[in-house]
């Protein structure tokens, strides 16, 4: 009778563990590259995957012109998945490709990465690129810029195209009057071919504010789609326009008006687009409406508000699995004060409304808690996503799961900081200014991100506008943080050195080992702790970065070969888009970071108004487990 009772007892207690679905993910490819470093030297990296066994092993091949493919490991290699090829010469076009080997069986072959007779040695790969023309508008003239992208398999291949976004040089943030040229998105594979060009348009203006698009599979048929906001006369991928073509919205009757050149009227539109061509395929009205113009300021930021279209005008974007097993989109509304998420699902060829979420006015707990950005992570652990926007967090339900409290800030990262700690913890920078400052809120604070408990904070009344996080330090356990008073930081906001880093800005995995490196306009760096100052790993001559003083790259993110991650910086003329790849050997052997599920989400909201650097969903740094395996099912038509 007591077997039986305990028995029940563990049946009781198994099925009061979460049981979590699998989360629908890309069916990736092996993401081969090859790097040329010299005439015989060629650094060949490729993916592990989410799925595959931890018994997996490889057998790297070269195939040198006509010749039968020769295979370069004498034994299959299971310590990491890059491989050093001191005996190819580079004055005969060849190719690598791997097979995976399991149980001793070789499986079927990856596509191959060729590399041309007599390749460069260069640490990138170079995507050609088609600038707009340059233009004049009322008056105004401009050029264009590349500037943020993102990625997604829009061709089913299993491999990564890139959808770049072009900026004319009159953009505009949202206080600032003034007409600009048109945004436009472009697909580009990797070799550089341009699939489509989509022009936003008059009625949508240009600026970081303005344009956040998210690129992900969001119904699982192997191909990504494109959603993004729209207006009339958005001109999709094959030419057809949305809405009233020849419409015009914007606010052109004085220049002295402080509306002048802004589109505080018309319609608004959400339209997902087709991958592969760019053809719009479905839109809805925009939630919520840009009305009331003067109903969006708040405790946030300055604690200011407008009726010139200014406040209503900021906009970030995420995609999220609200359901844990299907991507949704979320589409952000207001910073400052008023706050509204809209979620969205894209399934079987209609565009549905999920839920709203909106903090409605200053004397809601929520009003004023958003940020430049926002981040995504299963926060309670249950298996679905919820939204954190800055000082605040949404749940997957569409409900407020707490606010802090701290209100708006310009930088946030969340993931798991502080192994000692369950769950995963919040960093954030905050703003206090002119009306705000006497709510005298930490400028410097971290928080834990299922509850919203303040872990510690500090600088109150500070007004902080830069902070990261990251392990760049061995001998502390867990992440470092900076930026504001108090130098680097130790986890629980105890100073290490009043010395900081170089930059507060974007992070990178480049080198060997588990730290992380510090990537900064067109620099890679590492903190040496030893010495407590920053040396330089890579400048990426004749690159610029984007965002003004932001400095920020074109898209920072694993893409290809092993778990460290590829840098996209664009050319100082436009002309080209550079993939730096590390070629620094590893004896770390991880699953692509893009099949950790809040990893690859940050890829996607990382174009979002003030970007931010991608985090995994689980520790990554000096000391830490092995990672846990990925909960996901990989849906697709990968050839």
């Amino acid at each position: 009778m007591q077997r039986f009772i305990l028995s029940i007892s563990a049946l009781l207690a198994f099925a009061s563990q979460p049981t979590f679905a699998q989360r629908q993910m890309e069916n990736l490819g092996r993401g081969v590259v090859a790097i040329q470093q010299g005439r015989d030297s060629t650094f060949v990296s490729w993916r592990l995957l989410g799925t595959d066994s931890e018994n997996l092993a490889f057998n790297l091949y070269r195939k040198t012109g006509d010749q039968a493919p020769v295979k370069l490991n004498k034994t299959p290699l299971t310590k990491s998945t890059s491989f050093l090829d001191t005996k190819a010469s580079s004055t005969e076009a060849r190719s690598y490709f791997v097979k995976p080997v399991l149980k001793g069986a070789e499986q079927a072959a990856s596509a191959p990465f060729t590399l041309a007779a007599n390749a460069p040695a260069r640490p990138y790969l170079s995507v050609p690129l088609q600038v707009p023309p340059p233009g004049e508008e009322l008056g105004s003239a401009y050029t264009y810029s590349a500037n943020d992208a993102s990625v997604g398999d829009l061709d089913g291949d299993g491999e990564y195209e890139i959808i770049l976004k072009w900026d004319p040089s009159n953009g505009k943030n949202p206080p600032q009057p003034g007409v600009t040229g048109p945004t436009f998105l472009d697909a580009y594979t990797l070799a550089g071919k341009r699939l489509w060009r989509i022009n936003l348009g008059k009625n949508i203006r240009s600026g970081a504010a303005y344009t956040q698009f998210m690129v992900y599979d969001l119904d699982s048929d192997g191909r990504a789609e494109l959603v993004c906001k729209t207006a009339d006369g958005t001109i999709d991928g094959t030419g057809k326009p949305i809405g009233g073509a020849s419409k015009d919205w914007r606010t052109l009757t004085s220049a002295t008006d402080p509306k002048y050149g802004k589109i505080v009227d018309g319609p608004e539109y959400l339209t997902v687009f087709d991958g592969l061509t760019g053809a719009a395929l479905a839109s809805q009205p925009y939630t919520p409406t840009r009305y009331p113009l003067d109903g969006w300021g708040g405790i946030g930021g300055n604690g200011g508000n407008d009726v010139t279209g200014g406040r209503p005008d900021r906009f970030t974007a995420c995609v999220a699995y609200l359901d844990g097993v299907h991507p949704s989109v979320v589409f952000v509304r207001g910073w400052y004060g008023r706050t509204v998420l809209s979620a969205w699902d894209w399934r079987q060829g209609k565009l549905t409304q999920r839920w709203i979420f909106d903090s409605k006015d200053g004397n809601n707990p929520y009003s004023g808690m958003a940020n430049h950005n926002l981040t995504v992570a299963d926060v309670d652990q249950d298996g679905r996503d919820e939204v954190c926007v800055g000082a605040m967090t949404v749940d997957d339900n569409g409900q407020g799961l707490y606010t802090t409290g701290l209100r708006h800030g310009d930088a946030i990262h969340l993931t798991d900081m502080d192994p000692a700690h369950p769950g995963l913890e919040v960093f954030g920078i905050h703003e206090s200014e002119e009306k705000t400052l006497a709510l005298n809120t930490p400028g410097v604070a971290m928080y834990d991100a299922k509850t919203g408990k303040t872990l510690f904070s500090q600088s109150p009344g500070v007004d902080v506008g830069r902070g990261v996080a990251a392990d760049i330090d061995p001998t502390h356990l867990g992440f470092e943080n900076w930026g504001g008073p108090g130098g680097l930081r130790d986890v629980h906001g105890k100073t290490i050195t009043e010395k900081v880093p170089s930059s507060t800005n974007f992070l990178v995995w480049w080198d060997g080992d588990l730290t992380r490196e510090l990537l900064d306009k067109n620099r890679i760096d590492k903190w040496d702790w030893t010495k407590a100052e920053t040396r330089n790993l890579l400048t990426a001559e004749g690159c610029v970065a984007n965002n003004g003083t932001k400095a920020t790259p074109t898209l920072s993110a694993d893409i290809l070969g092993d778990w460290r991650e590829e840098v996209i910086w664009r050319t100082s003329d436009s002309h080209e888009l550079r993939i730096y790849s590390t070629t620094i050997p590893t004896e770390h052997r991880f699953y692509t970071l893009m099949h950790d599920p809040q990893y690859r989400l940050s890829i996607a909201w990382q174009n979002t108004s003030y970007n931010q650097p991608p985090h995994t969903g689980f520790y990554l740094g000096a000391g830490m487990k092995k990672p846990p395996q990925p909960k996901i099912v990989l849906t697709g038509i990968k050839q």
